[in-house]
């Protein structure tokens, strides 16, 4: 039972990568690049390697997505498309 969750979080997370270097819209793909990472904590959390985890919890789905969003919302478009 435990391979099926596995495999589930693993195509999850090949569709948030391709997901995200497919869409146009940046929040977008910051949003996607957090749950991304997320699911990698889960990953890694599951393979019993706790550290990485916890380093890919905070770092890669927290400060990350966090700096990312603020550095999006202060930029501004040259163009309307």
């Amino acid at each position: 039972m435990i391979w099926l969750i596995d495999e589930l979080t693993l195509l999850l997370v090949v569709i948030c990568a391709l997901a995200a270097i497919t869409v146009k819209d940046l929040l977008s793909a910051t949003v996607i690049f957090g749950v991304y990472s997320f699911l990698m904590c889960l990953l890694w959390a599951e393979m019993g390697a706790v550290d990485v985890a916890f380093t890919e919890a905070t770092v890669g789905a927290g400060v990350s997505t966090v700096l990312f969003i603020a550095a999006i919302l202060h930029t501004s478009r040259r163009s309307k498309d």
